[in-house]
């Protein structure tokens, strides 16, 4: 990758005397960006453009080639890759739409089978170049004006990638890269993304993506790379037509949304909805120390606008400063006496200058306050020119100590322009409120998301070799999923509780393992044709005698022949049942885009309905477990609720964790769902009522 983002040559393939060419484009871009290598125009007529040979063929060059910019039609790149090939290039950038994009699949895999036999790697095709602060090489054919600073960007889209060159001058953002993906023939983002994390120019990392191909790979990249800086992540596609519009545009898929956003936040990215909330977000990471922010102080002269950040905390979970008693020791006589020494602190609208600067040193001096987040609303006795220098040495304050300050600023002129003279030097300030308030608390999130991955030590006691047999017996019969007592079985061998059990073939059967389960019961038929058993009428509950039982099991076999009536049945299965409980829904599942994922949620009959679900990829550590369940809406129903007990938590987190080591370390299993789990009060344990488990064969013949 060394090659890719600091050349020492460069050749532009189609380089073109025409101001109206792309070839001209990149060209002009890389001189006058004064970059620091060898530059080689190609073109087959020869000639000079702008005092340097061009050259007919790659080969023709004297020198070496690191990198090669292909700005030529698709029907010519094929002829421009063997050229490259040739001579040694070693990396070629395919500017060239008109590939796996439009369906032309086969084109672009012959490009990289060829370029990858001769050791040259492709970046494209489809993309608008890079730009690389390190050798000041501007390869792109988008505006011309780059500013070196510290905010990488890696995109999936050409036209919204030079989109961004252009924001990036207006919003006095200063980049280490942008390099654009395209169509991610062969390089992809894993690669670029292990690059960046490594790269001391780059403090933060912005990827827009529209698919993924290499999951696990690329959330392995995600988190070394969020260990080491900030990432910031726009996915397009979240909608069923977004996703499929996606799909169209790129040739990639943009996969499950629900999926990639508990999983990208389980490695510590940070999820933007917008480009412009991700240019905030990048803009504010890059010039502040990555500490958490817990313990955020809110000092502000106008309480509407302390009500606001305090509404928006709330939102972006970030924690605020509690402590009022010492609050009101440091602050109370320093205030008007109708201000407030809480959180919010509110110096009022009398407050001067002297006023903010004398509450920011104070605020910095309380060991306890992480961070400030300073909100200033323009009035008749504050001189608003007086505000940026203020801020200004704050700013550097604070930054000093290793604490963020991030500041929101509203009025007129005289406001507007001391926001201005911050932002060029890039110090984060914003209009509006929720904004700022939203930059700390992904920093917060950042901070103090766990992203290691479990160790060897760390695996939960799975029977690997008990569950791979039972997967293999079922296979040859040929079935894709496992009948009840195959279940039970695994589950069992996982040391995952379940209600006493039995499958029987008869009424008698049934009368007979009723003496030793007891009553009330519950009834399921068991058949290697029904998946969803209550949708034939094949479940019974609360059965309550030996009359009920029989009635049960004679009407449950009559509605499935009826309904159903080609289905083999292998008996019904007849199970204690439970006491009520918290319902709750827990899987696990080999995606085939991020391979092993474990799920849980809010669970019966209407977990469609109610979606109120969390994913989290496997293997997991047990915080890791702890933040997913923490996430979800009936949270607060597993801590107690209105004098109730906490249920049985740690145990959730065993049961879930166990799950994703059968999915991760099985490869026959590829689907388990346990649903409901029934939770119960600290010490009444755990009850799986009803399990589902698919063999990985269903993902093959789909």
């Amino acid at each position: 990758m060394e090659r890719l983002f600091n050349p020492r040559s460069v050749a532009v393939v189609g380089a073109s005397p025409n101001p109206g060419k792309i070839g001209h484009k990149i060209l002009d871009n890389i001189l006058e960006g004064k970059f620091e290598g060898e530059v080689y125009p190609v073109n087959p007529r020869g000639g000079e453009i702008r005092g340097l040979e061009v050259f007919s063929k790659v080969e023709d060059i004297p020198g070496a080639v690191d990198l090669a910019v292909l700005a030529v039609p698709a029907a010519r790149t094929m002829e421009a890759v063997e050229d490259c090939c040739a001579k040694g290039v070693k990396f070629a950038l395919t500017i060239a739409s008109g590939f796996s994009e439009i369906g032309k699949r086969e084109e672009e895999k012959q490009l990289v089978v060829h370029a990858r036999s001769h050791g040259m790697r492709v970046l494209g095709p489809n993309m608008f170049g890079i730009y690389s602060s390190a050798p000041s090489l501007n390869a792109t054919f988008g505006p011309g004006r780059i500013q070196a600073g510290g905010v990488a960007i890696i995109s999936q889209s050409g036209a919204l990638g030079l989109s961004m060159i252009g924001r990036t001058a207006i919003e006095n953002l200063g980049l280490s890269t942008i390099v654009s993906l395209g169509n991610k023939a062969d390089v992809s983002e894993v690669e670029i993304l292990e690059y960046l994390s490594r790269d001391s120019a780059t403090q933060v990392i912005f990827i827009y993506l529209e698919g993924v191909r290499e999951g696990e790979n690329f959330l392995a990249a995600l988190r070394q790379a969020t260990g080491r800086k900030p990432v910031v992540i726009i996915k397009s596609g979240r909608s069923e037509r977004g996703a499929a519009a996606a799909a169209s545009h790129t040739g990639s898929l943009a996969g499950s949304d629900r999926v990639f956003d508990d999983l990208v936040r389980q490695c510590g990215a940070i999820r933007a909805e917008s480009i412009d909330e991700a240019f905030n977000l990048c803009r504010f990471l890059s010039s502040v120390p990555g500490a958490p922010c817990y313990n955020t102080l809110i000092i502000t002269n106008g309480g509407g606008m302390g009500v606001l950040a305090t509404d928006a905390a709330e939102k972006y979970r970030l924690p605020l400063y509690d402590e009022p008693g010492v609050l009101k020791e440091h602050f109370l006589k320093k205030i008007p006496e109708y201000g407030s020494a809480r959180n919010p602190l509110d110096l009022t609208g009398e407050a001067g200058p002297e006023d903010y600067e004398r509450a920011l040193k104070t605020a910095l001096e309380l060991s306890d306050v992480k961070a400030v987040i300073a909100l200033y609303c323009e009035t008749a006795v504050f001189d608003a020119d007086a505000l940026a220098d203020i801020f200004l040495r704050q700013f550097s304050a604070f930054r000093e100590a290793g604490r963020p300050l991030v500041f929101s600023t509203m009025g007129g002129e005289a406001t507007e322009r001391a926001a201005a003279r911050l932002r060029d030097s890039r110090i984060p300030v914003f209009s509006d409120v929720y904004s700022a308030v939203r930059c700390m608390g992904a920093l917060h999130q950042y901070a103090t998301v766990p992203g290691a991955v479990p160790q060897q030590g760390d695996r939960s006691d799975v029977p690997v070799e008990l569950i791979e047999r039972i997967a293999a017996d079922v296979a040859r019969v040929p079935r894709y999923f496992l009948l009840a007592d195959e279940a039970a079985e695994v589950l069992g061998g996982a040391g995952i509780p379940m209600p006493q059990r039995a499958v029987v073939r008869t009424a008698a059967e049934a009368v007979q393992a009723a003496r030793s389960t007891g009553y009330p019961l519950a009834l399921k038929i068991v058949s290697k044709d029904i998946l969803h058993k209550s949708d034939v009428g094949g479940v019974a509950l609360g059965i309550e005698n030996e009359k009920e039982l029989i009635d049960g099991y004679e009407g449950i076999l009559g509605n499935v022949r009826s309904r159903q009536p080609g289905a083999e049945i292998h008996g019904v299965e007849l199970s204690a049942m439970v006491s009520p409980g918290i319902e709750l829904i827990v899987g696990a599942r080999r995606d085939p885009v991020f391979g092993p994922v474990v799920m849980a949620g809010l669970g019966g009959v209407y977990v469609e309905v109610l979606q109120d679900v969390a994913f989290a990829g496997a293997p997991v550590t047990r915080d890791q477990v702890y933040g997913m369940i923490r996430r979800l809406r009936c949270f607060p129903l597993l801590m107690g609720v209105r004098g109730e007990s906490r249920k049985e938590i740690e145990l959730l987190i065993d049961v879930i964790r166990k799950l994703g080591e059968i999915v991760a370390r099985c490869p026959g299993i590829a689907d388990i769902e346990i649903n409901p789990l029934f939770i119960y009060d600290e010490g009444d344990g755990i009850r799986a009522v009803d399990a589902r488990i698919l063999l990985s064969a269903t993902t093959s013949e789909e």
